[in-house]
């Protein structure tokens, strides 16, 4: 007899009814976790329920990983020495369109979704924006179900977790491992092995045929660390691999026995301490060889990775170019291009114009920056040192790219000179970019500015060789995390009116252009940016102990403290309005609270400070009663995407203020911007195209332009003269120089003031005047809330282009021509897997 309406009993690792989710977060906890509810701590729940949403993905993800090593599929591997993720709980709840469920039995099971959300420990694996530019691509890959794998580090301890001690940064160990990683798998069966050291043997085969042999002095061991990306509302779940290094053998035996305890385990303290921190400092030669071993480590594992998913399903590599598209992220993991040579000449015996046409078919270059310091060179000795036979490999390279160049422009030294990969000006440096630019098809900036300069500028020469190669592909990021997730009560909102069709196509915001003339929805739009604003003033009480003003103007520049992004530039704003506010206590203007957030290198002393210049300031002013709430300065510590997700939303005001030509892209200008903020910037990176798309009318301009720079810097600029001639000016330093913010001491802040008032490299001084005048605009436009809230909602509405999911979009159509690949989802059940045991 069969049950017309059979009782149908879910999974406890799929299922999505209430009851099941809560039988699977106990079971977790009892099974995973080993302890029973009343001695779990917060971590143990969070734990366990991390457990509980990782089985739902992890169907997903292994449909997609069988999807990925089909013949016909072309992938992306995407190598970035940073990949700053954020924490996943929240972010996968979203994109599996679980979160009211989840959160529905978790609230059920007598705890809270939040603080389990808070719990979780964000991965340090990211210094700013290159590495969230990482994250943003990935999501954006899986979303737009393009085949897949982030390749980068698995560092121990990450970026450092910064206190303020009496308002100078203190670098405290990022231990973000210390209490597990509920999202990623180890996969010690797919470790590869990597050379350092040592020297090359040359011989020939029994056919005749030239080879090199690469004697390492030692070999580390490179294990996978896998984490699973999921895709917005789609099954496809892309992979974040990461490399751990170890010892090829962890414990010398004999060693041991003999009483040299230290020495038996010395292999494994060498090879671990390659993946230990992210960004060591490279002043010391031992920092410089450590950076190197690591972007050469990870590289490596990552091609010799991609080479045995090819040869799974391909009897050779002849077509690995044609199912791998490879994509430098900056300079960083450039030695892929001669290691990719390597490995094909030494390993799989290509000849040499076979393999090469592989690696110039495989490889594309992204430049990120106009700092040519940053732009990476390594010396000679060390390189040589550390990885001869790769060394060997690029003076290959050099020698025959030199030739085609002396064909194509002959007895032009000066253009062999600057084109080689060998810089010989002075020491002897390896030129990444050169390599990278050499090896690579395409070559893009990340903004049109950039791009252009990008041309015009540090890769002139190479532009004049091969205009073709160059394009530009604008930066994006994810609306998943920076609305979605970041801001609920906007994306409600705006769902509320035109549907979520948005969160994956954001051009569709569009439609909310009609709605910023509707007085009722403006009014709606005030509230929602209002509760935001008071939730920061809240974290800001409770994390640093200071009382702001919620209907205060949120003025905010949060990102990685630089002297060329000038939050200088801003603490001068800050005086200037405070000096006035002193001397005219009925001052017309509004109320106003600055918030800074950014962490220095550890050995960039001016941007530490800078931080100290900030909380300085914030001192005096805050705990002035003549000023009261009228003005506040807030310096938010330890900033990572987890405190992002607290900011962005809270601002009115986004400072955007490099000088010109320096900001590459820029990717918190459009976290703000989708958000609702305004911003005041320059006609720099990607201000220049959100301006462009929100309005002229939209957008707080000034400043120089880059040409303008570029000509006051051909001049002789002296900004002592600004100094002379700006009374406003003379008078904020006037100030600072008499120890008013220093407790006295005219000499704290002498290495700031020196620097403006004698170099000025960034043209604080020159800006300073049309800067004052662009904050006084905002000033008065602040005071007509109705024109402010429409220009908020022009600027959420206009910002469509700046999607990640764009970005990866040009990416495929126009430099890896890749496809998406939709995942079909197989049932899971024991027979399909062959796991069932003896038929039963």
């Amino acid at each position: 007899m069969v049950r017309k309406n059979p009782i149908k009993i879910e999974d406890d690792r799929t299922g999505l009814d209430i009851q099941t989710l809560r039988r699977a977060l106990l079971d977790n906890l009892f099974y995973i976790q080993g302890k029973f509810p009343e001695i779990a701590t917060k971590n143990d729940f969070y734990l366990a329920l991390a457990y509980t949403i990782r089985d739902r993905l992890l169907q997903r993800w292994l449909n997609t990983l069988q999807t990925q090593i089909k013949k016909d599929v072309k992938k992306v591997g995407y190598l970035s020495a940073e990949f700053l993720v954020g924490p996943h709980l929240e972010n996968n709840l979203i994109n599996l369109g679980i979160a009211e469920k989840v959160t529905q039995a978790v609230t059920e099971s007598g705890l809270n979704i939040k603080e389990l959300i808070e719990t979780e420990e964000e991965p340090g694996l990211g210094n700013g924006g290159l590495g969230r530019l990482a994250a943003c691509y990935l999501d954006s890959l899986s979303t737009l179900e393009v085949p897949a794998i982030g390749y980068g580090i698995r560092y121990e301890f990450g970026i450092f977790d910064q206190e303020i001690q009496d308002g100078w940064q203190v670098e405290i160990t990022d231990k973000w491992l210390q209490y597990g990683n509920p999202w990623e798998i180890c996969r010690p069966e797919a470790s590869v092995t990597v050379n350092f050291g040592g020297y090359t043997e040359q011989y020939v085969d029994g056919y005749d045929n030239f080879h090199v042999r690469w004697v390492p002095e030692y070999v580390v061991k490179g294990i996978p660390y896998d984490t699973p990306i999921t895709g917005y509302r789609v099954n496809t779940v892309n992979t974040l691999r990461l490399w751990r290094s170890e010892a090829c053998e962890s414990f010398d035996f004999q060693r041991f026995n003999s009483g040299d305890y230290y020495g038996a385990v010395n292999d494994k303290v060498r090879s671990e301490n390659l993946t230990k921190v992210l960004y060591p400092n490279d002043e010391p030669l031992q920092g410089k060889e450590l950076r190197l071993k690591q972007q050469y480590f990870f590289v490596s594992c990552s091609l010799q990775d991609m080479i045995r998913i090819h040869l799974l399903n391909n009897p050779n590599l002849d077509n690995f170019h044609e199912q791998w598209a490879v994509q430098l992220n900056d300079t960083h993991p450039a030695v892929g291009v001669a290691e990719l040579m390597r490995l094909l000449v030494d390993i799989h015996e290509y000849e040499w114009g076979k393999a090469w046409n592989i690696v110039e078919k495989t490889f594309a270059y992204t430049n990120h920056t106009l700092l040519p310091e940053a732009l990476e060179k390594w010396p000679i000795e060390i390189f040589g040192h550390l990885l001869p036979r790769v060394l060997e490999i690029i003076y290959e390279i050099n020698r025959r790219f030199l030739e085609q160049v002396r064909i194509k422009f002959p007895n032009d030294d000066s253009k062999m000179s600057r084109l080689s990969i060998i810089d010989e000006s002075g020491e002897r440096y390896v030129r990444m970019a050169h390599l990278a630019c050499i090896g690579s098809h395409h070559i893009n900036g990340v903004a049109e500015l950039h791009s252009q300069l990008v041309k015009d500028t540090i890769l002139h020469d190479f532009y004049l060789l091969w205009p073709r190669k160059f394009t530009n592909v604008t930066n994006g990021v994810t609306p998943r995390r920076w609305m979605v997730q970041s801001n609920p009560r906007l994306s409600e909102l705006i769902t509320s009116k035109i549907g979520d069709g948005w969160i994956k196509n954001l051009q569709q915001l569009k439609q909310l252009e009609t709605y910023a003339e509707d007085k009722t929805f403006r009014q709606q739009w005030r509230e929602a940016k209002q509760a935001v604003k008071q939730d920061l003033a809240n974290y800001i009480q409770k994390k640093v102990g200071i009382t702001v003003n919620p209907q205060s103007l949120f003025d905010i520049q949060v990102k990685r403290i630089h002297e060329y992004k000038r939050q200088h530039l801003n603490v001068l704003h800050i005086i200037t309005l405070y000096k006035q506010m002193k001397s005219n206590p009925n001052l017309d203007v509004p109320p106003r609270t600055f918030i800074f957030g950014g962490k220095a290198a550890p050995g960039y002393l001016m941007a530490k400070h800078i931080i100290k210049f900030i909380t300085a300031v914030g001192d005096v002013v805050n705990n002035d009663r003549d000023i009261g709430d009228r003005l506040k300065v807030i310096f938010l510590p330890d900033y990572n995407v987890s405190l992002g997700q607290k900011v962005y939303p809270a601002a009115d005001l986004s400072e955007q203020i490099s000088m010109a030509g320096k900001e590459a892209s820029g990717t918190g200008n459009m976290k703000f911007s989708m958000n609702g903020a305004l911003t005041i910037g320059t006609l720099d990176g990607a201000n220049i195209e959100i301006r462009q798309e929100v309005g002229d009318e939209n957008f707080f301009l000034f400043g120089l332009t880059t040409p303008e720079v570029l000509n006051l810097k051909a001049q002789e600029y002296v900004p002592r003269r600004y100094y002379q001639s700006i009374p406003e000016l003379k008078g904020v330093f006037d100030l600072i120089t008499s120890g008013f913010f220093s407790h006295g001491d005219p000499e704290l802040f002498k290495p700031i003031v020196d620097n403006l008032l004698y170099d000025d490299p960034y043209l604080l001084l020159a800006d300073y005047k049309s800067y004052i005048d662009c904050q006084n605009k905002i000033s008065q436009a602040y005071k007509d809330p109705e024109k402010w809230s429409k220009m908020s909602i022009l600027n959420v509405a206009r910002m469509g282009k700046f999607s990640s999911d764009r970005s990866i979009q040009d990416y495929c159509n126009n430099i890896w021509n890749v496809q998406s690949v939709s995942i079909k989802l197989k049932e899971y059940v024991q027979k399909a897997v062959q796991l069932s045991v003896n038929n039963i």
